[in-house]
């Protein structure tokens, strides 16, 4: 008993469950807890792009051969697209199996002001989320210096102070997320208190469908990603269990994201690939997003009975291959690329984004945890690829998780 109390993930777990009761109980109270939350994020946010530029710069300089930072990045992208376009597909297929826009009433569902969103859609441009994304520019930014420092003479040097400086940024994030049970309090009971349980139910059966969609979507598709790469899709899972739960309590991946970058260099993933790769997939691998996205037209179509070919089905899924991509780095990106996107092809009656927003904040949870998942997955398949996954290492820190996975990985 006295382990479990010392157990993060127990903590977060609890204060999860606390943040519901009190949003559901005092919703006044709960929308009070939600600089909790917020501020929990904005301070996890502060170490995010310092371990970027720390863990690229000594990835790359510890690599021997420097085309193969190309050769990573490239087969990074190729990775990227394949995936988020096989999400936007199973997406599309889904809505159209279960059909969860049919039949809704929606003179009981409170419309909501999306001119902001619309306006958002409207000055949307790739060169203004390249200039916002300042993850993207640390990303350049650290390759650059990276290859610049692999060259000099006295680069051993250099990198041991780069490496002493790592080790107390991430000391310093240890402690940090100490404070996380507070934060994923605050963030559930905003949510809560703010939305309340009864937005859902209007729309529960396009709820049901993300969320079951996006659980399938990591047991089947990246779970035989991972099978590919010789690992069990549950013992990833129950391994970075506790990064999930933050994500779950703060419906920001951000949350756990320099947590996710240092466990899978722990369970054996080049520092080269993680670095590369976690910052690049939070821009352009957001599977989750990609799923969502399609369902939401699609069932937007179904509510106000618009009739899709397949012609304009493929054309949605072109459009939304290069709109998802922005969907990073830009306040209310979810509903600024689904009007964008709704414009782009003027279809479907854009102001039937009005009918998500109650329930959006519901579905954030998915499309983070999806999202988080995806881009662990896709840094573990790329080092498997190229032979820099240390599957030994792997086996020991599943095994310091829980005990029964060292058995099942030497089966």
């Amino acid at each position: 008993m006295k382990k479990l109390f010392k157990n993060l993930t127990f903590w977060v777990l609890a204060s999860i469950t606390a943040g519901i009761l009190v949003g559901y109980i005092s919703p006044s109270t709960g929308v009070a807890m939600q600089p909790l939350g917020k501020y929990f994020i904005e301070v996890v946010k502060l170490f995010i792009n310092p371990i970027i530029l720390l863990t690229i710069i000594t990835g790359i300089c510890g690599m021997s051969d420097l085309k193969k930072v190309g050769k990573i990045g490239g087969k990074a992208i190729i990775y990227f697209e394949i995936v988020t376009t096989i999400a936007l597909v199973i997406g599309v297929v889904v809505a159209y199996v279960i059909q969860p826009g049919a039949h809704v009433d929606t003179s009981h569902i409170q419309k909501a002001d999306i001119s902001a969103y619309k306006q958002g859609a409207a000055t949307f441009s790739w060169s203004s989320f390249f200039k916002s994304n300042i993850t993207i520019q640390v990303l350049v930014f650290a390759i650059i210096a990276g290859i610049v420092i692999s060259k000099l003479k006295h680069r051993a040097i250099i990198v041991s102070k780069i490496n002493w400086v790592s080790k107390y940024v991430f000391m310093a994030l240890h402690y940090v997320m100490y404070l996380a049970p507070i934060g994923a309090f605050g963030g559930m009971a905003y949510t809560i208190g703010k939305y309340g349980v009864d937005t859902l139910l209007p729309l529960m059966k396009l709820m049901a469908c993300v969320y079951i969609t996006m659980a399938l979507f990591v047991l089947l598709i990246l779970g035989a990603i991972l099978k590919y790469c010789k690992v069990n899709i549950f013992s990833f899972l129950n391994y970075i269990k506790k990064e999930l739960l933050i994500v779950l309590g703060t419906s920001s991946s951000e949350a756990a994201l320099p947590s996710l970058m240092e466990k899978l260099e722990k369970m054996g993933c080049s520092k080269s690939v993680v670095g590369l790769v976690i910052p690049a997939g939070y821009s352009f691998n957001l599977d989750g997003t990609s799923i969502y996205l399609s369902m939401a037209i699609i069932f937007l179509a179904q509510v106000f009975n618009v009739h899709l070919s397949m012609e304009q089905i493929f054309t949605i899924i072109a459009i939304l291959m290069i709109t998802s991509k922005g969907a990073a780095g830009v306040t209310g990106s979810g509903f600024i690329v689904l009007s964008s996107t709704l414009t782009a092809t003027n279809m479907i009656p854009v102001e039937g984004l009005a009918l998500l927003l109650g329930v959006d904040r519901f579905m954030s949870e998915a499309r983070a945890i999806t999202n988080f998942i995806g881009n662990g997955i896709a840094t573990i398949f790329i080092s498997h690829t190229e032979k820099l996954l240390d599957h030994p290492k792997m086996l020991k820190a599943f095994s310091k998780e829980s005990p029964l996975d060292e058995i099942y990985l030497k089966k």
